[in-house]
């Protein structure tokens, strides 16, 4: 073998893993996260998670990313341990996927349909469908599409330059030898275990015996070994991605470890006792690409099934080897929203922008109860009450420092214009769900310093609290229920309302500014009522942007709030039912502008 035939083979190597992971990638960002939701969603029987593990394996066409979800679902709480055994499991068969396809490439015939179904044969159509869609793609999931296409087919032609490079390993004597002591299970399994671990990928390892397979030299009783041990070795990917998980994260790492390597050590038993009771006559015969595919495929499947009914008692292995501490007791005591934000689905940014939405979701939720009480404590201060304002909004602070970080680092990754559109919607909202969680601080402080005052307003200044009050809690939950599906519908019947509010605002001002003048409530009250508005009518502001925020995303608008607001036809016959619904549910019943007069 000449050096020419070492850079073939290292070029072939180059592009064999590169087309791996542009294919991988490509198939990624084309899933748009929905690989990683259904993870989470639909893995309640055993069966299902072995299907789902196996389906999303076979698109994504890694085992190890599949793997490196699973830690980061449960690490986040997404998904329980025990629905994460049967994924894994099901992830090493769906990982035989690819060698079924590069096990094509040995198929020989003069028959042209026979011909056809070599790789070599349609590799350059799905290339050059690949080129033509990426010349012509307006956008990033067309694109996407395209990097999966030319990511198999720079995979294939690899495949093949790495063939042609080995073919003269099978005149070479050593080459011969070598595969001859791998032999011993206990040697080829330890090649196949680092070789993998080195790529951190078993298609690719597999990738590269079945290129050396090509020269017909291998002996099936080397090849064995060596796909038992990239079993084992596929497992390094998921331990390097459990390092600074929590314990539920290490044991997913520590399940996969266990199951690979107990699965390995039941088959090479079983085959190897097999086989000295009755010698198998194929253990000296060359092994080809397809048998290959056909001992890794049952090798995988004989794994699953005489394990799967043990999914406990691996569980059980796990938290024996990965014990409860008394840091795992802290974690139970930690946010688990902010764990959907785990840093490894940043590899993934559609999947981790739906985390920081759901996230956002639970932000809005505190602020909302922050403010809802607060605005109960105005009538019946309480300490206890204002602790827990004020707890929820150190908790809302948490959020937004984790969110705005945790946003700028999705922002750094590929996505679509419309997912785009979405991460600026969030960056925004949280801005507003802050500032009413701060809100709700503010009038709790107005509580604490005035308690009992709001009790000696006139029964007209408590009327006019009580319907302005009612109009924010209204435009409060209107925002939460159009946020949590970015509802545009939902979103649109909040400005006409924030538009009642601001009518209120200034007319119950007025109002209590003209009792002042005529004595009929003391100073000290009217600064605490002018106080009050003004926190209210801020709150019901940043609602209003949110509420735009969500219309804009769902009309593909780019202007700004302001200039949104202004461009809003309040004349259409909606618009105006909604503010006429409004000016009844929340009417002035006192001054020049009473609803009555």
């Amino acid at each position: 073998m000449s050096y020419l035939n070492i850079l073939q083979l290292i070029g072939g190597l180059s592009l064999f893993l590169f087309g791996m992971q542009l294919l991988s990638d490509g198939l990624t960002s084309v899933s748009g996260g929905r690989m990683e939701q259904l993870l989470g969603k639909f893995c309640n029987t055993r069966m299902k998670g072995v299907l789902l593990g196996t389906a999303v394996t076979g698109v994504i066409q890694s085992s190890s990313a599949t793997t490196v979800m699973v830690v980061a679902l449960v690490n986040s709480g997404v998904m329980l341990l025990r629905q994460a055994v049967p994924v894994i499991m099901g992830a090493n068969i769906g990982t035989t996927v690819t060698g079924w396809l590069l096990s094509m490439a040995s198929i020989s015939g003069d028959n042209f349909i026979i011909t056809m179904l070599k790789p070599s044969s349609w590799t350059p159509i799905l290339a050059l469908a690949g080129i033509l869609i990426l010349f012509t793609a307006r956008t990033e999931a067309k694109k996407h599409k395209a990097y999966a296409l030319l990511g198999f087919a720079v995979l294939m032609f690899g495949m093949d330059v790495m063939s042609t490079a080995v073919a003269p390993l099978q005149y070479e004597p050593f080459f011969v030898d070598l595969f001859q002591k791998f032999s011993n299970p206990l040697l080829g399994v330890l090649v196949g275990a680092v070789t993998t671990a080195l790529f951190q990928s078993s298609s690719a390892s597999v990738g590269i015996l079945m290129a050396l397979s090509a020269t017909g030299v291998i002996p099936f009783a080397a090849a064995l070994p060596i796909i038992m041990g990239q079993n084992i070795g596929t497992c390094i990917t998921a331990i390097l991605a459990s390092v600074g998980s929590n314990r539920n994260g290490k044991r997913v790492a520590v399940i996969h470890l266990s199951f690979n390597t107990i699965g390995t050590i039941l088959f090479m038993l079983l085959f190897y006792i097999l086989h000295a009771i009755r010698p198998f006559p194929f253990m000296d015969s060359t092994v080809t690409p397809l048998m290959l595919a056909i001992v890794h495929t049952s090798f995988n499947i004989f794994t699953t099934l005489v394990l799967l009914p043990f999914s406990e008692q691996l569980i059980k292995l796990s938290k024996k080897i990965v014990p409860v501490a008394a840091e795992e007791l802290e974690d139970l005591e930690e946010d688990a929203q902010l764990k959907l934000l785990d840093p490894r689905f940043l590899d993934r940014p559609a999947f981790a922008l739906e985390q920081a939405g759901t996230v956002t979701y639970s932000m809005m939720e505190i602020a909302n109860k922050g403010m809802n009480l607060a605005l109960d404590l105005l009538h019946d201060f309480s300490e206890e009450g204002y602790h827990r304002v004020e707890k929820w909004e150190q908790q809302a602070d948490e959020y937004e420092d984790a969110l705005s970080e945790y946003l700028i680092r999705i922002s750094s990754g590929k996505l679509d214009e419309r997912r785009g559109q979405k991460l600026t919607i969030l960056m925004h909202s949280i801005n507003d769900i802050e500032r009413i969680s701060d809100h709700s601080i503010n009038l709790s402080d107005l509580a604490q310093k005035n308690e009992g005052k709001v009790a000696e307003f006139s029964p007209e200044a408590k009327e006019e609290l009580d319907i302005y009050i009612a109009a924010v809690r209204d435009i409060m939950q209107r925002t939460l229920a159009a946020f949590a599906e970015l509802d545009a519908r939902k979103a649109f019947t909040i400005e006409p309302l924030e538009d009642r509010i601001d009518e209120l605002n200034k007319i119950f001002t007025s109002n209590h500014i003209e009792r002042l003048k005529q004595g009929a409530c003391s100073v000290d009250h009217g600064f605490i009522l002018t106080e009050v508005y003004n926190v209210l009518e801020r709150v019901a502001d940043h609602c209003s942007n949110i509420g735009i925020y969500i219309i804009q995303y769902k009309h593909d608008d780019s202007l700004r709030v302001h200039d949104y607001t202004h461009s809003l036809d309040k004349t259409k016959s909606n618009y105006e039912k909604l503010y006429r619904d409004y000016v009844s549910l929340y009417p002035i019943k006192y001054g020049k502008f009473s609803n009555n007069q």
